[in-house]
């Protein structure tokens, strides 16, 4: 039997004298760690794809803020002409009526004329007279009439001259409040005058009446009629407001609001009434680079060139005209401006392109230096190797970005 004295492990066993020597197992030469080739495959087609993106997605873009400066002005006189001109003018006018039910107390016998304005159009290269009562007719037949002479301006540069007139119904009744309408003056018929000189309203003829109508008390009509026009206040200047023609400013003191009380009319019932109030209002807009210019002119006389430019916020400017503005339809309109605005420098895009195409970063940015009408140019080239920006004009993009004071 063998005692644990007798185990001897392997490594601890003395071989006989004339064992060979073990012999020692190969050792494998140590290998690098390669990258797996699918995974470098799809490095490589990642660092192709953002190349490739970069590339696709190049660009090229100037940042263009224009110069602005406030123009400054106390009572200066201005004129502005009809629709030409270096300074032309439109006129804008909105007409609304509200109504509201009041109790009544019998009724009194009325007879009243409709009236209204209409503006006269007259094609012809030559004025036009036309005598105190002259007709106009619509064609239905209704005739109206001015109450005073008028002479309309000629037609120029294929432009026709207009007048504004208030015009009456030649009878009473309500039959003659009609709506916005043509006009032709029958005593030019027959005459070439007839086609060339021809009338047109734009709001509808109001007040004509007669019979019977209901008897309202005078205070419940005075504070009734004082509501209606709050409220038609509100409606006409949001309507107005919308008539105005894209690149047109409206300036404070511009325009104006009146109203007309219209005949009272039956209610619903014997013993009621509708009170109805009738609101015009009327405004005289001008472009908005015209008046920039005519500012300018008159703000920086010594500097400014006639170069375009545009206005900027027009709250601050006042304007004072010399005629009341419900009978403007002259061929020229004369007012005063005071406050301040300011003057904008118009960008166009076409000449800052020409400007920087081919031109290195640095070149681009000397030569848009040389433009008094840029305030601060930023310029963007993408990928980041580029270095200059494109031979084609049409491959470079300019944003215009709000104006800034110099």
């Amino acid at each position: 039997m063998r005692t644990l004295e007798d185990i001897v492990p392997p490594s601890r066993r003395q071989l006989p004298p004339d064992a060979p020597e073990p012999s020692t197992p190969p050792t494998r030469p140590r290998t690098r760690s390669r990258l797996p080739l699918g995974t470098f495959g799809v490095v490589l087609l990642i660092i192709l794809a953002s190349v490739g993106a970069l590339v696709y997605f190049s660009s090229a873009e100037v940042k263009v803020t224009p110069l602005s400066r406030t123009a400054t002005l106390t009572d200066t006189p201005l004129v502005a002409s009809a629709g030409t001109g270096d300074l032309p003018f439109a006129i804008v006018s909105v007409q609304k009526v509200a109504t509201q039910s009041v109790n009544s107390s019998g009724t009194k016998a009325v007879s009243a004329s409709a009236k209204g304005s209409l503006t006269i159009y007259n094609t012809q290269n030559t004025i036009q007279r036309l005598i105190t009562n002259t007709r106009f007719q619509t064609a239905s037949g209704l005739i109206f009439r001015i109450h005073a002479p008028v002479t309309v301006p000629g037609a120029k540069n294929g432009t026709p001259g207009i007048m504004a007139v208030t015009v009456y119904a030649d009878q009473p009744g309500s039959q003659y409040n009609v709506g916005p309408t043509s006009f032709t003056i029958p005593g030019l018929s027959g005459t070439p005058q007839f086609t060339a000189v021809t009338a047109k309203s734009t709001n509808a003829m109001s007040g004509g009446a007669s019979g019977n109508e209901p008897v309202v008390d005078p205070a419940t009509e005075s504070a009734t009629r004082s509501a209606l026009m709050d409220t038609l206040r509100g409606e006409l200047s949001s309507e107005f407001t919308s008539q105005i023609p894209e690149g047109y400013a409206l300036l404070l003191g511009a325009s104006e609001v009146t109203f007309d009380p219209m005949p009272t009319g039956a209610g619903a019932t014997a013993t009621t009434a509708e009170l109805k109030e009738q609101g015009t209002m009327r405004g005289i807009v001008f472009p908005k680079t015209a008046l920039a210019k005519a500012v300018a002119l008159n703000a920086f006389s010594n500097e400014y060139k006639g170069e375009p430019v545009t206005l900027g916020e027009v709250s601050s400017l006042t304007l004072k005209p010399k005629t009341s503005l419900a009978g403007t339809g002259d061929e020229t309109f004369s007012f005063t401006l005071s406050g301040s605005a300011p003057i904008i420098s118009a960008i166009d895009p076409v000449r800052v392109k020409a400007a920087v195409a081919g031109k290195s970063s640095a070149n681009a940015e000397a030569a848009l230096r040389q433009y008094p009408e840029i305030h601060k140019a930023v310029l963007i080239l993408r990928p980041f190797w580029k270095r200059s920006f494109p031979e084609d004009p049409s491959q470079v993009t300019v944003t215009l970005l709000p104006a800034s004071g110099n």
